[in-house]
């Protein structure tokens, strides 16, 4: 399955309703006749295909356009509050759920501390639980569900859903996540690592224009997303982006829990920067607790996290150098501390990387906050079940004998 971030793009003759509803995922409201001036098909097999659409709910009726003459034509739109998709970002330490529309809209969220220690049963509990609390509180059918998307803070195997040896997740590798959700809910469950989400979601809702984009989450770990091409790209086993577990150069007495010494995330991550703090005296044992001391001016928790920033940054240089991005967002909740990361970053990556490779670089922080993984959540489903195949599906499904062979 290729999961693109862009819309899928639309050759000039099409050849299904699926193919069709693609000129009205942008919403704008279309004629018949527009449609069959820009597909070049017949307006008999336009107006088959716009029923179609029609009978599943993916379109409505908007009203009616301009006429030269006669009875105004009809106008049909993208209907994206017809269904709805559940969405997880699940961190080390917290949850963060939300009910969307089909555009991506969210309708509501819930969110917790968890620990994802636990293990799969009791925190996919929760996820269950939380899911059918938001459908019941928005009073939305199970039946409106397109699907669910979850992300988790480790590698992922994304053709079957599963982790692969995550080194904070405990008891989670190789556990069947989309199995344990459908037997609750019976619909397409797609699961991907959080930094790949984080970068979708970001990506769709503020960078559209964007092909080249890496999303650096900075909190308990540190990983990256990387948008190439337009595509999001995962490697061949799902551990692309563990920037994390790259070492870096002067830190090699410092070991990690993934049993090397030196990475990155022993130096920069979360429980690193709050041991620095607690080591000059300061109160400082989770990320929450350094956001604070930086939020009320600390100099120590100032200089600690711009110097994290800096270790970043010398990693985030060869990137830049290898893929060469247009953006880097940054994000995850020691990114969130102002701009002492993003400063620090900014230094090296602009001091380390080719001339070139940043002249027209940007370096910010995420517009999207923590929702930036339900967003990507939420997409991940939307580009499965609004592609032009699964939208024949659905309609194939529904009344197989609908299905015509539709010509010019």
């Amino acid at each position: 399955m290729s999961m693109t971030i862009s819309s899928t793009k639309i050759q000039p003759t099409v050849t299904g309703a699926g193919e069709l509803f693609q000129h009205l995922r942008d919403g704008a409201p279309r004629t018949r006749s527009e449609l069959a001036a820009v597909t070049g098909l017949s307006r008999s097999t336009i107006a088959a295909r716009v029923d179609a659409l029609l009978d599943i709910g993916l379109i409505g009726a908007v009203g009616s356009a301009m006429s030269s003459g006669g009875r105004p034509p009809s106008t049909f739109a993208f209907a994206p509050e017809s269904r709805t998709v559940l969405a997880a970002d699940l961190g080390a330490a917290h949850g963060i759920l939300a009910l969307t529309d089909l555009a991506g809209r969210v309708i509501d969220q819930l969110r917790a501390d968890i620990d994802i220690n636990e293990g799969p049963l009791p925190v996919l509990e929760w996820v269950v639980s939380s899911f059918a609390e938001l459908l019941e509180r928005n009073n939305r059918d199970v039946s409106t569900l397109s699907g669910i998307a979850i992300g988790v803070p480790g590698p992922v195997e994304h053709s079957t859903g599963r982790p692969t040896k995550p080194p904070i997740m405990p008891g989670w590798n190789d556990f069947d996540i989309p199995g344990t959700i459908q037997q609750t809910f019976k619909v397409p469950v797609l699961v991907d690592n959080d930094v790949n989400i984080m970068a979708l979601g970001e990506q769709s809702f503020n960078w559209p224009d964007t092909e080249n984009l890496i999303f650096v989450k900075v909190a308990t770990g540190i990983g990256v997303g990387i948008i190439s091409g337009g595509a999001l790209q995962r490697g061949a086993q799902g551990s692309a982006g563990d920037l994390g577990h790259v070492q870096v150069p002067g830190g090699a007495e410092i070991h990690c829990r993934c049993g090397n010494s030196g990475c990155l995330e022993a130096l920069a991550g979360g429980p690193a920067v709050a041991k620095s703090l607690a080591d000059l005296g300061l109160e400082a044992h989770t990320p929450s607790e350094v956001v604070r001391l930086a939020e009320s001016n600390d100099p120590a928790a100032i200089a600690v996290l711009r110097q994290a920033g800096r270790d970043i940054g010398s990693v985030l240089a060869m990137c830049v150098n290898l893929l060469n991005p247009s953006v880097i967002v940054l994000g995850g909740r020691l990114a969130d501390a102002g701009e002492h990361v993003i400063a620090g970053v900014r230094e090296l990556v602009y001091f380390r990387s080719t001339p070139l490779a940043t002249q027209h670089l940007v370096i910010v922080g995420s517009a999207s906050g923590d929702m930036a993984g339900v967003h990507g959540a939420s997409m991940l489903v939307i580009q499965h079940v609004l592609s032009a195949r699964a939208v024949d599906k659905l309609i194939q499904d529904r009344n197989p004998a609908s299905i015509p062979e539709f010509t010019r």
